[in-house]
Formats: C-alpha cells, sequence, structure tokens
C-alpha cells in the first residue's frame, strides 16, 4: 500500500531534470549570493523590504528598493541587461516574487535570493544595519 508521499507518482526522470534545472533560471540561494558578493558581483542585489526593516538590518552591499516602488525609472541607472536579485524577509514572504515580477514585467532579467534575510541569518552571514547598502 503506497504512502502519501508515493501515492502520487513522481514525474518521469526526464521530466524532473527539466522542473530542477528550470529552477536555477528563477532563484538562487543565500551562499551562491554571499560568494558573490565577495568577488565583485555581477548582478544588483534588491531589499524589497520597507527602508524601516532595512535599516535594521539587511545584506551588505543590497540596495534598497520597495518593491511598490519598483518602476522603470528606478532601474533606469542600470544597462538593460542587468540581472536583478530580490530578497525579502523570508520564505513566508512573497515580497521577493512581487518585486521579480514588477522587475520581468519592464522586461529586465531577475532572480529571487531564496530564503531572504531568515536564510542569510541561517547560513551564519552578517547583516548590515543603517539606511545605506
Amino acid at each position: 500500500m503506497p504512502t502519501i508521499v508515493t501515492a502520487i507518482p513522481p514525474a518521469s526522470p526526464e521530466l524532473a531534470r527539466a522542473h530542477f534545472a528550470s529552477e536555477f533560471s528563477f532563484e538562487t540561494d543565500c551562499w551562491d549570493v554571499h560568494d558573490a558578493l565577495s568577488k565583485g558581483p555581477d548582478f544588483v542585489l534588491l531589499d524589497v523590504r520597507s527602508p524601516a526593516m532595512f535599516a535594521a538590518g539587511h545584506v551588505p552591499g543590497a540596495i534598497n528598493l520597495p518593491h511598490g516602488k519598483i518602476i522603470a525609472s528606478k532601474l533606469a541607472a542600470w544597462p538593460s541587461g542587468t540581472v536583478f536579485v530580490t530578497y525579502c524577509a523570508g520564505p513566508h514572504c512573497n515580497g521577493a516574487a512581487r518585486g521579480a515580477l514588477r522587475i520581468a514585467e519592464l522586461g529586465r532579467p531577475v532572480k529571487i535570493m531564496a530564503g531572504g534575510i531568515t536564510g542569510w541569518v541561517d547560513e551564519g552571514f552578517s547583516l548590515a544595519t543603517g539606511s545605506e547598502g
């Protein structure tokens, strides 16, 4: 008798490969962002939370741009091919997805940093405080 885990069979290995491979086009993780920031990033990291939350603690090097304020003129400072990476409070928050959607709707390449601030802290990485990245 199958368990609730196997009652619905898994996808074929081919479908599973395509699905999981595609996730890397949409997401990165805290460890990879941390590593890239230490080497000189080739992306812009956007903290899409409120200015107050950003000031209380954010990823060093991030720029605060709340998801509701993401408009073309705010992104115009960067060349059109610039990759943006958004993050918010963590897996319980959809702000990163909201920000990523707005950026994609503006025709810009974007990923989400899975885990957000919660994941960053869970990895043992430090936070910066204040209104500057």
